[in-house]
């Protein structure tokens, strides 16, 4: 067994883990930073719902870790195991340690397919796709291109769930697609929401329904995707009211878009930085662990009440790195998120409405509404979300450049 020290220990090589690696190093380039990841590729997964629409390739959202950990950063491939977060030690699936003077764990969420009765066994044929898989945008395309007639059903489970508007991305690229084909009234469409509103925040609530009306798509709220049968092109669903199950609906497609229920990762529950459902236990502005002091924690595995999206780790990751240093050397933390998330909704091939918000739903946009009006659809916002952002995630983001970010709210 090997033993590791470092000053700050990063568990997670996702988008917010190389941020805040990379801003950390930005202030204080002799700190010696350990990344911990087995993975061999990093993923720019906002990009998946723009392969699944046949606008980006794969290969444009997919680059190798090794050119994305910042340079002087320790990567060791291998996966966390157990945090003894008392002696200030990481063990590994391999059962070496990683004593550390700080510890910022990012370790994202699980995609929890299996939930989903007979679900993870027909993904990727029967007409069966989900954009949150890489492997399966592709055939998400080809199944929107291949549909002239039919039925085809895309579902959203309870939240939390990562980037909460991508369900509907799916939904509008392919609606607008048939549409621009001349199929709109030979696909019957139907969106089937868990949850009781088709977005949680009111105010882009009205434009979204427009764009529902506008591709005739049959809204369903309160309808939760619980069994799939492929051979049968039959999904099923509990219908909800108030809380409880009240009935069942069996539908026959010819194809079907699922975003799966969604988890802290198995490795985490139990450990004592997580809450009861396996969250990253952190404060909702510090995001410092409430009794481990030297525990920081961000991005989709953490239990703040935010949007889990990339652009909430961008603001996320400066927060971590100013208060990471701040408690190395013994100050009060000053940095501070106010829950800022951002969901560029794309409601056609040129048009997006352009969500940003924080902490209760309050608006946070990022432009004046002269210039970009988030709440209605512009072609202004797809050039941002097309053009602009993967540009941001893997030449700014990613490299410790903090452009439109306020740690100190």
């Amino acid at each position: 067994m090997q033993k590791i020290n470092c000053d700050v220990c990063i568990v997670g090589a996702g988008a917010a883990g190389i941020a805040v690696a990379s801003s950390l190093l930005k202030r204080q380039p002799k700190l010696k930073i350990t990344i911990v990841d087995p993975s061999q590729t990093h993923a720019y997964q906002p990009g998946w719902t723009l392969v699944g629409a046949g606008i980006f390739t794969p290969q444009q959202t997919i680059r190798k870790m090794h050119k994305v950990i910042p340079k002087g950063v320790i990567w060791i491939q291998q996966s966390a195991l157990k945090f003894n977060a008392e002696e200030n030690t990481l063990i590994l699936d391999n059962q070496d340690s990683v004593e550390y003077r700080a510890l910022v764990v990012a370790p994202g969420l699980k995609l929890d397919f299996d939930a989903i009765e007979g679900l993870s066994e027909t993904l990727g044929k029967h007409g069966v796709t989900s954009n949150y898989r890489f492997d399966l945008a592709p055939y998400t395309w080809k199944l929107v291109q291949q549909l002239k007639r039919g039925t085809a059903l895309f579902t959203q489970p309870p939240m939390p769930i990562k980037c909460a508007g991508a369900p509907q991305k799916a939904l509008y690229l392919s609606s607008d697609w048939w549409q621009q084909q001349g199929l709109q009234t030979s696909i019957n469409v139907s969106f089937h929401n868990a949850g009781g509103a088709l977005f949680g925040v009111p105010a882009y609530v009205p434009a979204l329904m427009d764009t529902v009306n506008d591709y005739d798509i049959n809204l369903q709220l309160n309808s939760q995707l619980v069994k799939v049968d492929g051979a049968s092109q039959t999904a099923t669903f509990n219908l909800i009211k108030d809380g409880a199950v009240v009935g069942q609906e069996s539908i026959v497609f010819d194809m079907l878009h699922v975003c799966p229920p969604q988890t802290a990762h198995d490795f985490m529950h139990g450990q004592p930085i997580v809450d009861a459902a396996g969250w990253v236990d952190v404060k909702p502005d510090t995001l410092q662990n409430p009794y481990y002091h030297n525990v920081f924690g961000l991005g989709d595995g953490a239990n703040t009440p935010n949007a889990k999206t990339a652009a909430a780790v961008r603001m996320q990751a400066p927060v971590v790195a100013l208060n990471v240093i701040s408690h190395l050397a013994q100050q009060p933390l000053t940095a501070s998120y106010d829950g800022y998330g951002s969901c560029p909704l794309t409601v056609s091939r040129n048009k997006i409405v352009l969500a940003e918000f924080g902490y209760g739903g309050k608006l946070l946009p990022s432009f004046p509404k002269w210039l970009l009006d988030g709440t209605r659809p512009t072609r202004r916002a797809w050039w941002l979300k097309t053009k602009v952002l993967p540009s941001i995630y893997w030449n700014v983001m990613l490299k410790g450049r903090e452009w439109l970010t306020n740690p100190y709210k």
